[in-house]
C-alpha cells in the first residue's frame, strides 16, 4: 500500500510539472506530449531505482528508448504517407502499426536480446 501511494504521489508530482511545462511553451500543441510520455517514464524509473536498484532500472531504460525509436519510426512514417497520398488518416494509424511492432521486435532482436 505504502508504495502503491508512493507512486501515486510522485506520478501525479512529475505529471504535473511536466504539464506545467507544456504549458508554459509554444506552441500549445506540446502540452500532451509533455503531459504524459516523459513524466510516466521518469516516476517509473525513479521508483524502479528505490525498488529494483539502478541496474535493473538501466535495462528498463533501454527498453524505453527502443520503444521510443521504434514510435518514431511509426510516426514519421504515418506522417509521411498522410502527407504523401492523403488518405483516411484511422485507417493508416491502424494499419501502419504493423511497422510499429516490426520496428519494436527489430530494435529487440537486434540491441536488447
Amino acid at each position: 500500500m505504502k508504495e502503491l501511494l508512493l507512486r501515486f504521489f510522485i506520478g501525479g508530482v512529475v505529471v504535473s510539472s511536466f504539464a506545467l511545462l507544456g504549458d508554459l511553451l509554444k506552441p500549445k500543441r506540446f502540452v500532451g506530449l509533455f503531459g504524459a510520455a516523459p513524466s510516466i517514464a521518469l516516476a517509473t524509473l525513479s521508483l524502479t531505482i528505490a525498488t529494483d536498484g539502478r541496474q535493473y532500472a538501466a535495462i528498463e531504460s533501454r527498453s524505453m528508448f527502443a520503444g521510443a525509436v521504434a514510435f518514431f519510426i511509426y510516426a514519421s512514417c504515418v506522417c509521411w504517407i498522410l502527407m504523401r497520398f492523403k488518405p483516411p488518416a484511422l485507417r493508416v494509424a491502424l494499419t501502419s502499426m504493423v511497422i510499429w511492432l516490426g520496428a519494436a521486435f527489430g530494435l529487440w532482436f537486434v540491441i536488447l536480446r
